[in-house]
């Protein structure tokens, strides 16, 4: 998934549940609403992960290129 930098993983994570949570209890009213307990749909945690990145020698590069404190 690509979603803009400046949009934090909880952020991104509050949005999809909100949209989906929308779309579902309108599509399926009634068994959706039999099952929602305290007017929540989804739990409120979440886990987020990522792969991929910078190759490993632009990592350690930028590390050492990093000030050490005096």
């Amino acid at each position: 998934m690509h979603y803009p930098s400046k949009v934090g993983p909880a952020g991104l994570v509050s949005s999809l549940k909100g949209v989906s949570s929308r779309r579902l209890r309108a599509e399926f009213t009634v068994r959706v609403n039999r099952a929602i307990m305290y007017g929540r749909f989804w739990s409120p945690s979440y886990f987020a992960s990522s792969c991929g990145g910078p190759p490993l020698q632009v990592v350690k590069d930028y590390i050492a290129q990093q000030k050490r404190p005096d």
